[in-house]
């Protein structure tokens, strides 16, 4: 599909901070943007783990009654979310890096 590389860029900088889209380096190389998105990608992940774990002796003891769950439903939901996004920016840096012109 003709043009793909520009929809994966877009892609790929909504899944780092906004303030990535001020960097031209990144839109004139997909390939480093889809490394960087793999990596921030991973840091994301790392910390909702930590969360995750954390969640319940840290902020237990001072959320009020029943919202433990919800709270924790969100962490599960946002880490399903991360996980898929991390594979596609793989899968992304995968095809960009086959695509890459041979040196």
């Amino acid at each position: 599909m003709p043009g793909w590389e520009e929809a994966a860029v877009s892609w790929l900088l909504d899944q780092c901070p906004a303030d990535y889209r001020a960097y031209q380096a990144w839109r004139r190389h997909p390939t480093a943007l889809a490394w960087m998105a793999t990596r921030h990608l991973e840091a994301q992940l790392a910390a909702m783990r930590g969360a995750w774990r954390d969640v319940r002796p840290e902020l237990g003891p001072v959320l009020p009654p029943g919202t433990l769950g919800d709270v924790l439903e969100s962490l599960t939901r946002e880490g399903l979310r991360l996980r898929a996004a991390h594979r596609a920016a793989g899968l992304l840096l995968e095809a960009l890096r086959l695509r890459a012109p041979m040196r």
